[in-house]
């Protein structure tokens, strides 16, 4: 839990399509056990899909079930089985993968002890798929979670805001994987966030959408709150790595964004999956004292620049997901591991959305 004192994603792997696409999401493997706020990555090897889960919550959702447990899933033969774990033995929440130069870096996260104390762990692993290894790169200069990690020319990897054992931070820490080491970047413009979403183009483009805001009380010694945001922000890496252009990124009213996942299209769009309109603990239980459910929907982007661009909202019938941090792309079809489905409840499913079969809604922009 985000502790309100006085005074609470992602990694894309894209290869050819699946022969099938169907209009419904579908079940496509299960993992060994349900696992939910875990961290996702993927690689082919020897011409298979391969993606890896990292971490997490257990069933239970008690500080007990937080796991530093890993399983790889064959998405070619539909087949999922348990491999090391993360070497410290440490249970950790809201770690964030990225796969770069054909091995997964895990980063982060944070545990939770018995009296409901958090700590933002520093550690980063280093993951070999060939070998199923790990080893210890540079640990974060500032430890964070519930972060968006972007990989960048297959060197860079943009740590974006998140959490620090307190609160949330504005930096946008970037690890150099070639030279292991650590450098940041222009801080992130908006109001620091934790669980957001976030996007990379392969022409440099972050997109950041969402996350949950810390609100100051409003009298001294009041409580702050945790509050889900629907802000997006735009960035341009340049020639230097360590200058991104921000901007704001204008969008119709599609409602806050927390623990969902965006990820790239065709056309220069990105497609917003999973993750929910509030901002809640680990158990699922809102920062307001209402149970979260996860959207019903797939959002694609446009640009509302101009003013008649707009966004598609496709509608889903089954398998919603929140408290989710990456999904895994195949020509048009994402994969999501694990995650928590409508009542709060952790998966062990594997769902395969297609989200250009689903029905589609438009969503105008705002008018100045």
């Amino acid at each position: 839990m985000r502790i309100q004192t006085a005074l609470i994603g992602l990694a894309l792997y894209a290869s050819p399509a699946l022969a099938q696409e169907p209009a419904e999401p579908e079940v496509w493997a299960r993992l060994p056990t349900p696992v939910t706020n875990n961290a996702v990555a993927a690689i082919e090897r020897d011409g298979r899909l391969m993606a890896y889960s990292f971490a997490g919550l257990h069933a239970g959702k008690t500080w007990r079930d937080v796991t530093a447990d890993a399983y790889a899933c064959d998405l070619d033969a539909r087949t999922c089985r348990e491999i090391n774990g993360l070497p410290d033995g440490v249970g950790r929440l809201a770690s964030i993968a990225v796969t770069v130069r054909d091995q997964i870096y895990v980063f982060g996260g944070y545990t939770v002890a018995e009296d409901g104390s958090e700590r933002s762990t520093p550690e980063v692993w280093r993951f070999d798929p060939a070998s199923e290894t790990y080893s210890h790169a540079t640990d974060m200069p500032v430890p964070v979670d519930d972060t968006v990690a972007l990989a960048f020319q297959d060197r860079y990897i943009y740590l974006v805001s998140g959490w620090h054992d307190t609160d949330n931070v504005e930096l946008v820490q970037v690890y150099d994987v070639e030279e292991d080491r650590w450098f940041e970047a222009t801080p992130f413009p908006g109001a620091p966030v934790f669980g957001h979403a976030g996007s990379l183009s392969s022409s440099g483009q972050i997109l950041i959408c969402g996350g949950t805001a810390v609100i100051p009380p409003e009298i001294i010694g009041g409580r702050r709150s945790f509050v889900a945001t629907a802000d997006c922000y735009q960035a341009d890496i340049g020639q230097d790595p360590a200058r991104l252009d921000w901007r704001e990124y204008r969008a119709p009213d599609i409602g806050a964004i927390y623990r969902g996942v965006l990820v790239e299209a065709s056309g220069n769009a990105v497609y917003l999956i999973g993750g929910s309109d509030n901002a809640y603990n680990y158990d699922g239980i809102g920062y307001n004292g209402e149970p979260t459910e996860p959207r019903a929907s797939i959002l694609r982007s446009g640009d509302c620049r101009p003013a008649s661009a707009w966004w598609m909202s496709r509608q889903l019938a089954a398998n919603d997901r929140m408290d989710i941090r990456a999904v895994v792309r195949r020509g048009a079809d994402y994969f999501v591991l694990g995650g928590m489905g409508p009542g709060q409840s952790v998966s062990d499913a594997v769902i395969r959305y297609s989200p250009a079969q689903l029905p589609t809604v438009t969503l105008p922009c705002p008018i100045d």
